[in-house]
């Protein structure tokens, strides 16, 4: 049910508003009062029923949502530091300081499945207008990064006993007793530190072996229910070290394994993400989860579009590294790549080239304080969705911060209220 309305503004007459006990000045309060919080009501609107338990307030929620990125908190720490801080009450809308906690951290999780990618691109967009026409420039550069999942480092043996563990669980919660479980013989060979190929081979066997059985005397109903899972037990049973399209998490089945040259992590496992920098004033204009590992020149059609669409301009040109060689213009966007100088350049050419680029090597530690500032360096948020959402709240909390930060250092920013 949609979230009512307070009844009434009168003032309480024995507290003070909340906002007026607070530093007027303070960054989040500025922040909070340039954001456009009646856009995010008109559109979230329409996600709620008409009938039920009343909602929490959607300011609320995008409140908390925004918070959690900006201080890089889990959906259970940021609730807790809601209560003790002030600053992040005021923030999300509250008019008098409370004691409880706003909401269950589920309710965040709820949250992000009823916007969807589609409400997380809508604050992206948000904090992208608060930066105005520095958002809006020439020259961009886009770049590709991975966004890990949170899931150990796969290995065969791994997998296979987490398939052991799982079919005695379905075996267990439907009543059926199993021939041999192998609760005796899995612990010694996990015991052993250097796993061979005869110990391997094993442990594959006797994961084959609880999948067929569990095929045999699983009910049709309830075969039916448990197929999913079964399936991608069969998967992880049958598949070799050079097949393609390999199941590396029993709980992300999705996750990718991708290679970007790194000599200190040879592969990282999640999702591709592509990130699209303003050259000069350094916005972050673009920001796109895929859920394939495409070449990194086959993404920029899409992130151009999005720039286009959220900035509601088209960039002149776009500076890639020569990951992205083979493409020289996509649309009315020139794609530049360092290579080496034409004999025809001039030295004024060359040296506009070399500072073009070198200033294009900034979005690299742009995307340094995404993973570590903003909740990119390890996705735990699920699924494909999960990806999407987990990335545009972290670009959407780099501009915010940008914006944040430029407040502080601004001149006036002292003397604004005296």
């Amino acid at each position: 049910m949609k979230a009512k309305p307070a009844k009434s503004d009168q003032g309480n007459f024995l507290y003070e508003d909340l906002i007026d006990q607070l530093n007027p000045k303070d960054p989040l309060l500025k922040l909070a009062a340039n954001i456009p919080w009646e856009r995010f009501e008109q559109e979230f609107s329409s996600l709620y029923s008409e009938y039920g338990r009343p909602a929490k307030p959607i300011r609320l929620m995008v409140g908390l949502m925004i918070l959690k990125q900006l201080e890089n908190l889990s959906d259970e720490r940021v609730i807790e530091a809601w209560v003790r801080n002030p600053y992040y009450q005021a923030f999300c809308g509250e008019t008098h300081f409370r004691w409880r906690l706003p909401c269950d951290p589920t309710d965040l999780v709820y949250f992000r499945k009823r916007i969807g990618e589609g409400g997380a691109r809508l604050i992206f967009e948000v904090s992208v207008g608060l930066h105005g026409d520095d958002a809006m420039e020439r020259e961009i550069a886009v770049d590709t990064t991975v966004q890990e999942k949170n899931i150990t480092f796969p290995t065969d043996v791994k997998l296979l006993t987490k398939v052991i563990k799982r079919c005695r669980a379905i075996a267990e919660f439907e009543g059926i007793s199993l021939r041999r479980s192998f609760r005796r013989e899995l612990p010694g060979l996990l015991r052993q530190r250097f796993k061979s190929r005869k110990i391997i081979k094993r442990i594959r066997t006797m994961a084959g072996v609880l999948i067929r059985e569990l095929e045999r005397k699983l009910p049709r109903d309830s075969l039916a229910r448990h197929r999913e899972a079964m399936q991608l037990f069969r998967r992880v049973h049958d598949q070799k070290r050079t097949d393609k399209n390999k199941i590396y998490s029993l709980h992300e089945p999705d996750v990718l394994c991708i290679g970007k040259g790194k000599e200190h992590k040879k592969y990282e496992f999640g999702r591709k993400a592509s990130i699209a920098w303003t050259k000069t004033t350094g916005v972050i204009v673009g920001a796109m989860s895929f859920k394939e590992n495409v070449f990194d020149g086959h993404t920029l059609p899409d992130v151009l579009e999005q720039v286009s669409q959220i900035t509601e301009s088209c960039p002149e040109a776009a500076i890639c590294d020569r990951g992205y060689r083979g493409r020289k213009k996509v649309g009315d966007t020139s794609i530049l790549i360092p290579g080496r100088p034409k004999k025809s350049d001039t030295p004024y050419q060359r040296r506009k080239a070399r500072q073009r680029f070198r200033r294009r090597a900034g979005i690299e530690p742009v995307i340094g304080h995404l993973k570590h500032d903003f909740r990119m360096a390890k996705n735990f948020l699920k699924g494909a969705l999960g990806d999407a959402i987990n990335l545009l709240m972290a670009a959407a909390a780099f501009n915010f911060k940008k914006w944040m930060r430029g407040l502080i250092s601004c001149p006036q920013f002292e003397t604004a209220l005296i």
